[in-house]
């Protein structure tokens, strides 16, 4: 590992921990030749999805999308933080875990409906009504009708 500071190649680990995220390891190290301290993360790397968008066009997988789309979904929710991110989490397990590298973004739309489903009905119908493109009151009607028949 080279030292940010100086560039020299000898560095030494003087402590690895979880990191807060619980899914990479933090290192705390020593640049043998300026003395300098430094942290770096070790995560696993994996191989990227690819979503297939509506029109057909390719992206990779974007983290950011899916959060801020729960986000603004439990917004003014009783909802805590934490709960939220594990939800996310959840997601992404089932997202990664699948044994295709490209997945459509309907596939990940509904795998979300379902999850907030489970966690609170306003912020899956909040999320339901974008994602679902709602168009008239009665769209939306039908909607809360199914989780009421539930």
């Amino acid at each position: 590992m080279k030292c940010p500071y100086c560039s020299q190649d000898g560095t030494r680990v003087l402590d690895s921990r979880p990191a807060d995220d619980n899914n990479s390891i933090r290192r705390r190290r020593l640049c043998d030749s300026c003395g300098r301290r430094f942290t770096t993360y070790e995560k696993i790397e994996t191989i990227p999805i690819i979503v297939i968008k509506k029109d057909n066009n390719r992206e990779t997988y974007d983290h950011d999308k899916i959060e801020k789309g729960i986000l603004r979904a439990c917004h003014k929710r009783p909802i805590a933080l934490k709960k939220i991110n594990a939800l996310i989490d959840d997601i992404e397990g089932e997202i990664f875990n699948r044994e295709e590298r490209e997945i459509e973004s309907k596939v990940i739309g509904e795998i979300i409906m379902d999850k907030l489903k489970d966690l609170d009905s306003v912020a899956y119908v909040r999320f339901a009504s974008v994602y679902r493109e709602f168009k008239d009151v009665n769209t939306f009607m039908d909607e809360i009708k199914k989780i009421l028949d539930k």
